[in-house]
């Protein structure tokens, strides 16, 4: 997508804004990535505060300048290093470069943004500041791996998330749920909804192909998400439909749930019916999705559920649980179906059925997609941008 000079000057509202977050970026940028930083380029002049892949620190440019902390191998020096080297990186931006408005992409980075607010103000600078809200900040951290003294861990993080709620001048929520969260947590300030950036155009011209009868799931591997649920219903739906295969693709977040999960399959001697097919670039999990019959996202906590999106974008119908935005997205017996959390029974009767009746997975995958394309598009996201941080700016 590109913009005549006309729409690009009426985009500048904005001449210096420093992402503050915790993604992981390479360089160069995956496809995704760089069509994303592309468009909001748009806005202005873009610095982005975040992790490389490994343990080296870099900088560079590609549509932003992106200065990315090493990723150090422990989660808790990860949230440490942000804490602190974040504030101090953000402070030098927006002293030798002139930034004026920061977004911090979760409350927790959004203490590090309100330590660089401070500090510039204390030094006659203005800055504002965003808290955006990807998910259930209170509750998914326990949800994703053991954390030691969980206790403690609560005690921090509610303090630090008070502080950025404090400090910050707007709120953005990408879905109804995150959005009553952050109404609880920061009473009275302004809030503006859209949805997370996914890369749609990828998933809608993903070339299509006779659907196998497979069922896809993509994501992090996660307790949060619920997969061990999955193969456990996957394990039933097998008894049915032996010609099934569960493909299984992600990153392995979590080293031990992943063994976990393979001596799963093992157990329940799925060897022959399970694919664990890693991480794979936004591209390629579209050719996934359209190969599949059924796409399905078990969490136990979702702020939406981007990925619903993207298989709805290739026509597939999605099986999900009921938590968080998700039901903002999938329509009962129209777009998909919707499970109770941890209820293997009920997920593997849902996905059962649409495996034995093409047909009719086949239509509520057309609604799915007509849905995906009224839902989300690169223009609204830039414009939810352009809305955002011309809010701030008041």
């Amino acid at each position: 997508m590109s913009y005549s000079k006309k729409e690009r000057d009426s985009f500048l509202t904005v001449e210096k804004v420093c992402f503050l977050g915790g993604t992981r970026y390479s360089q160069p940028l995956d496809e995704t990535s760089a069509k994303k930083f592309r468009l909001l380029s748009a806005l202005g002049e873009i610095f982005v505060i975040s992790f490389a892949p490994g343990v080296k620190p870099r900088r560079f440019y590609q549509h932003a300048w992106f200065y990315l902390l090493p990723r150090l191998p422990l989660a808790g020096l990860r949230y440490l290093l942000m804490l602190t080297a974040g504030p101090a990186l953000a402070l030098w931006l927006i002293l030798r470069h002139g930034i004026r408005i920061i977004v911090a992409q979760s409350p927790y980075e959004g203490f590090a943004g309100a330590v660089a607010k401070k500090l510039a103000q204390l030094l006659g600078r203005r800055v504002a500041l965003i808290v955006e809200s990807h998910g259930d900040f209170e509750q998914s951290l326990f949800l994703q791996r053991r954390v030691k003294l969980p206790s403690l861990y609560r005690i921090l993080m509610r303090w630090t998330a008070s502080y950025a709620f404090k400090h910050a001048d707007i709120l953005r929520a990408v879905s109804d749920s995150t959005k009553e969260q952050l109404k609880r947590w920061a009473p009275g300030k302004p809030i503006i909804q859209f949805p997370a950036w996914t890369d749609i155009e990828a998933f809608l011209n993903a070339p299509p192909e006779p659907p196998a009868t497979a069922v896809l799931y993509a994501g992090v591997l996660t307790p949060l998400k619920g997969v061990h649920v999955l193969i456990n219903a996957f394990a039933k739906v097998i008894k049915y439909l032996p010609e099934a295969r569960l493909w299984i693709a992600g990153r392995e977040k979590n080293k031990e749930y992943a063994t976990a999960l393979r001596q799963q399959v093992v157990t329940l001697r799925l060897n022959e019916r399970v694919e664990f097919t890693g991480e794979v670039p936004q591209q390629e999990l579209a050719r996934y999705m359209a190969r599949c019959r059924v796409f399905v996202l078990p969490s136990f906590s979702e702020a939406l559920g981007r990925v619903i999106l993207e298989a709805m974008a290739t026509g597939k119908p999605v099986v999900a649980s009921a938590v968080g935005g998700i039901p903002e997205i999938v329509r009962e017996g129209e777009t998909g179906f919707l499970v109770p959390p941890g209820d293997a029974e009920t997920l593997a009767d849902r996905l059962s059925w649409l495996l034995s009746h093409p047909e009719e997975a086949e239509e509520i995958g057309k609604q799915a997609r007509e849905f995906a394309k009224r839902f989300f598009s690169a223009e609204a996201y830039v414009e939810g941008y352009r809305k955002l941080l011309k809010e701030a700016e008041r």
